[in-house]
């Protein structure tokens, strides 16, 4: 039952602002191979300690470095998209070439044998990491703010993203299967080789959705003449005006409620994320992976199954009805309601509690990018009011920069919490203290995140009224400057 979900309302956007049907299911299918990325990258993870051995520490530092080029990368490449001038609009050469990079680095990336040594596995991931992680820059910066260019009206851009994220899910739906197909020794004789052939699959599959936003999307169209030209001669201005982007991108307010918000969520959440592997396998079934069977990836499973048909459509028709603001504050108040149950559902004694919280838990990170992310394309109408610029790729990058940085410090920091509280990676029985010190971070770190992050949001001021006034004061802009066409 893979299809749209009815997320219309009576409000419906005038026909002008309505985004085509083909058009939303494109840059869905698009977020599908943005989410595949990250969500395949977080299984395959796993096998760099149970297949090679790999120390927890190493582990957390290959998450952490690739991840902190982006601070470079990405705003140079949101600077280089939103001044882009070409036939094909500003950002669709970028996800073109950006998605085949992205897939080839990715498959080169786990040709690993457990015959080399652990120096030679760690720095030949490491350096493809960091090519991948390019790849993936070029790609997904122009492709964000593509989605907030696509349409002007409030909530026709909350459906939009409600699509892209509802297609995306679909990407936690399937991932989580495969560690049963890695695991499964009828398949492969053991996960180092799994990876190395699975890889190829998910590097050609994720390669061509990441292209479809290049062929079927449109944009809104932008003033040509208020692009930077982007030449050799013009480095130094070019390079003055990216600075000086950046600091006034961080300056509007909304936007970085926005961020620090985001920062907060979805990086507590993926500081412990990787620990329901480990409280499944070591805490519910001793150690022992053949016992775990497909436990895990039921849980990774129906908690992306409730996001689709149940966070999604409900978080959107809320967003409708009491504004984006509240569904944020109510989707997290859910979420920690689903995170606190955990410390009782996780029971070796009765393994379906594990399912009975994941309905709440889901919409902590279920109901944060579909308004986020529509939050994020209004706050660019701000910024085009008060600079006469369009940046949405200044505005994509530095958000994202937030997400990926902050998914570093996940990284290293969910390294750390296992090596703090003692887990043991050579044993199959874990010591008790370890697996409670697990199952403690599993919950608080996300439910102290969620709450500052509420916090945070309170005081967001950029609501329907205020969204609609400043789109009705860029339309008179525009029409004394001329129209151009979508691209």
């Amino acid at each position: 039952m893979n299809r749209e979900p009815d997320l219309e309302s009576p409000e419906a956007a005038p026909s002008r602002d309505r985004v085509p049907l083909i058009q939303k299911v494109a840059f869905g299918v698009g977020m599908l191979g943005n989410q595949m990325f990250p969500a395949a990258l977080g299984i395959f993870m796993v096998v760099l300690v149970q297949g090679l051995g790999m120390d927890p520490l190493l582990w957390g530092v290959l998450f952490f470095l690739p991840r902190l080029s982006d601070a470079l990368t990405d705003p140079v490449m949101g600077f280089v998209s939103d001044n882009t001038r070409s036939r094909w609009g500003r950002r669709r050469p970028y996800i073109f070439v950006g998605s085949i990079i992205a897939g080839v680095a990715y498959i080169f990336m786990w040709q690993l044998d457990p015959e080399n040594s652990l120096q030679y596995n760690f720095t030949y991931f490491l350096v493809l990491a960091f090519v991948f992680y390019l790849g993936l820059t070029i790609f997904a910066t122009p492709y964000v703010a593509m989605g907030y260019e696509m349409c002007s009206d409030f909530h026709e851009r909350t459906r939009l993203m409600a699509v892209a994220q509802w297609i995306g899910q679909w990407a936690w739906v399937i991932v989580p299967w495969f560690w049963v197909i890695l695991y499964d020794q009828d398949i492969y004789p053991d996960a180092v080789a799994g990876a190395r052939n699975l890889a190829i699959w998910v590097g050609i599959g994720c390669l061509f959705m990441a292209m479809v936003p290049a062929i079927f999307c449109k944009t809104q169209p932008v003033d040509p003449d208020t692009l930077q030209d982007l030449s050799l001669k013009n480095l130094k201005r070019n390079t003055g005006d990216l600075v000086s982007g950046f600091g006034q991108t961080l300056r509007n307010k909304p936007f970085r409620q926005i961020c620090i918000a985001t920062f907060l969520v979805y990086n507590a959440f993926m500081t412990v994320a990787g620990f329901s592997w480990f409280i499944i396998v070591y805490y519910m079934n001793d150690g022992d992976t053949n016992a775990a069977g497909s436990w895990p990836t039921w849980f990774g499973t129906i908690s992306a199954l409730a996001t689709c048909f149940l966070v999604i459509p409900i978080v959107t028709l809320l967003s409708q009805k009491f504004g984006k603001k509240n569904a944020f504050l109510i989707s997290q108040g859910v979420s920690i309601s689903g995170y606190a149950s955990f410390w009782w559902c996780f029971d070796p004694s009765q393994p379906l509690l594990m399912f009975l919280p994941l309905p709440l838990f889901a919409f902590g990170i279920g109901g944060l990018f579909t308004i986020m992310m529509s939050m994020t394309a209004d706050v660019c109408d701000l910024d085009d009011l008060n600079t006469g610029s369009r940046r949405e790729g200044a505005f994509g990058a530095v958000y994202w920069w937030m997400v990926k940085f902050g998914f570093a410090i996940a990284g290293l920091g969910g390294g750390l919490i296992m090596k703090l509280v003692g887990f043991d990676e050579s044993v199959a029985e874990q010591a008790p203290e370890a697996l409670t010190g697990l199952r403690l971070a599993y919950i608080l770190l996300p439910c102290t995140g969620t709450l500052i992050a509420m916090a945070v949001m309170w005081r967001y001021d950029l609501d329907e009224e205020r969204s609609h006034d400043i789109r009705r004061q860029l339309a008179e802009r525009q029409a004394s400057n001329g129209n151009g066409s979508p691209v």
